[in-house]
């Protein structure tokens, strides 16, 4: 009231103008701004509809396209080229064409399990050189050509579990230089052939389990120098050469359990020189003889070996003791049987030496009669 009766009557109402004005126009202002806003977020909803295919959900700015379960039987035209996940599970696809993702290069994960994807082109990932997982299991991949793995120099991990695999040969990998993680896992693989894996010297984890892998040959894990997990359990595997297991310097854990081990050689786990190794040798028919008695013996000495299942082994052989745990083998017995040949080898020297003193008698005795009837013939000459 004191400031007011300052001022004039008229001024002041000039004044309450002027702010009514500029409030007006304060308003109109943001008015435009509004509609300006909206404008720009409706044109940049259209351009991210336009690159987002029907049926798939695009998020992140277009980082994240998600188009698992959509019936797709080829792969979608509109993928945002800034696309770093690409998800594609579960869907009909079936063939994957040459150069299928040349407007996607920024690809990091790109998932197609659960497909019907049987033909793979060469060359199909050859742009996606940034892409560090792939996804192809469930699928009806029957062959890996030498294109398959072109470009992708930077792949850490590759899923190929439960396609129809059946061998692998050194241009399966050719290109994986960086890989890290490789599974397997359920197809139908019998024949790995020498330097397979050879391209693949970062590779820590190897899964191929469920197989039918029936032996395992000097060679066809070298070069795996980084290698820390090989699971081999689920195949039928009867037969191991001595140095097979030799260039796997770096092994952690050998996953043996399920196979058709009945015995084995101690040289081919002596040969295995990590700082500290965990075997799994559970359910395989052993035949619990002596042998095979020693051998784990010898194996439990081991300081850098560590057999986590050996509590859980079973006996297949002899048929006395089907389903006997091995640890709960009388252990005497094979003493006694130790100590049985024993007598046996000894007897057997014995019989021999004594054998050959009985020779050597004779002959002497022959000798020494030979002699004396040369001498009586000699005595009956002189007589003449």
């Amino acid at each position: 009231m004191l400031f007011s009766s300052f001022i004039s009557r008229p001024f002041r109402e000039s004044l309450c103008a002027a702010v009514r004005i500029i409030s007006g126009c304060f308003q109109d202002v943001m008015k435009e701004l509004v509609f300006l806003l909206l404008v720009a977020t409706e044109a940049s909803s259209r351009s991210r509809s336009s690159w987002c295919e029907p049926g798939c959900e695009c998020r992140g700015d277009l980082k994240f396209t998600i188009c698992s379960r959509t019936l797709f039987t080829q792969l979608p035209g509109r993928v945002a080229p800034s696309t770093e996940l690409l998800d594609l599970s579960d869907n009909l696809i079936s063939v994957i064409p040459e150069n299928s993702f040349s407007k996607n290069r920024k690809l990091r994960v790109l998932l197609l399990q659960n497909n019907n994807i049987s033909v793979v082109e060469d060359g199909a990932f050859s742009q996606l050189e940034f892409l560090q997982k792939l996804d192809l299991s469930w699928n009806q991949i029957s062959t890996l050509t030498e294109g398959f793995s072109m470009g992708l120099a930077l792949l850490r991990e590759l899923q190929l579990t439960h396609n129809r695999l059946t061998s692998l040969d050194s241009l399966s990998f050719l290109h994986l230089d960086g890989l890290q993680r490789l599974n397997l896992t359920s197809n139908a693989i019998h024949t790995i052939q020498v330097r397979a894996f050879s391209s693949m010297s970062s590779l820590r984890q190897l899964h191929l389990q469920d197989n039918r892998l029936a032996s395992l040959r000097s060679g066809m894990f070298s070069m795996l120098r980084s290698l820390e997990i090989l699971n081999l359990a689920g195949n039928q595997i009867s037969d191991m050469e001595v140095s097979v297991f030799k260039p796997l310097i770096s092994m952690t854990l050998l996953n043996l359990a399920d196979n058709k081990l009945s015995t084995m050689f101690f040289k081919t786990f002596q040969s295995i020189h990590t700082y500290s190794t965990h075997i799994l040798l559970e359910g395989n028919p052993w035949n619990c003889d002596c042998d095979l008695q020693r051998l784990f013996r010898k194996l439990r000495s081991v300081q850098r070996l560590f057999l986590d299942d050996y509590y859980n082994l079973t006996c297949k052989a002899p048929p006395v003791l089907l389903d006997y745990r091995l640890i709960d083998v009388d252990s005497e017995l094979c003493l006694a049987e130790t100590f049985t040949v024993l007598i046996i080898t000894v007897t057997v020297v014995i019989t021999v030496l004594a054998t050959m003193l009985m020779g050597e008698r004779k002959r002497k005795k022959k000798k020494k009669k030979k002699h004396w009837t040369q001498q009586g013939e000699l005595s009956d000459e002189s007589d003449y």
